[in-house]
């Protein structure tokens, strides 16, 4: 059974995900051991055009998230190596966490089932949530469009600060 997404004032599932960045804690990310708040950014596939604009927009802010001590990661089914090449190619700067062996898309609700062309599937509905130093969900967003999203998020956590 698919749950439904989480949004405002849900708790965050304590989660832990490999990372495609050997550099940064061993290639893995644990929400409980971030130090400020969180932005979580779930994107269907990596090297796909919204995906790379809104990962690039991501990495755009980056220096301006560190300001705020906020950490950024966007997740995907995609395997660690595969968001490895996606930020080699894109010179991405933000972390990307590899949910292809483990349920955290599931965890978070955004595992649904789409319809292109009349074929049903699962895939990862686009969606965003901001979530404090106790694992509470301050902002969600569901339904992402890419342009202009990263600065609504950082606009956001300016806000909630």
């Amino acid at each position: 059974m698919l749950s439904s997404m989480l949004t405002e004032g849900d708790n965050a599932p304590d989660f832990t995900i490999q990372t495609d960045m050997s550099d940064t804690n061993g290639g893995v990310f644990t929400l409980k051991e971030q130090t400020g708040m969180t932005v979580v950014f779930f994107f269907p596939k990596a090297d796909t055009s919204g995906c790379t604009k809104e990962a690039i927009a991501f990495s755009e802010l980056k220096a301006e998230f560190d300001a705020l001590n906020v950490a950024v990661i966007g997740i995907s089914k995609d395997t660690p190596e595969k968001q490895g090449k996606f930020r080699a190619k894109h010179a991405l700067t933000c972390a990307l966490g590899a949910d292809n062996d483990s349920d955290i898309c599931e965890q978070f609700g955004v595992w649904v089932e789409k319809s292109m062309y009349g074929r049903k599937y699962m895939g990862i509905a686009r969606a965003t949530f901001i979530i404090d130093t106790n694992g509470v969900i301050q902002k969600a967003w569901p339904k992402v469009k890419v342009p202009g999203h990263a600065e609504d998020v950082l606009e956001a956590v300016k806000a909630l600060l």
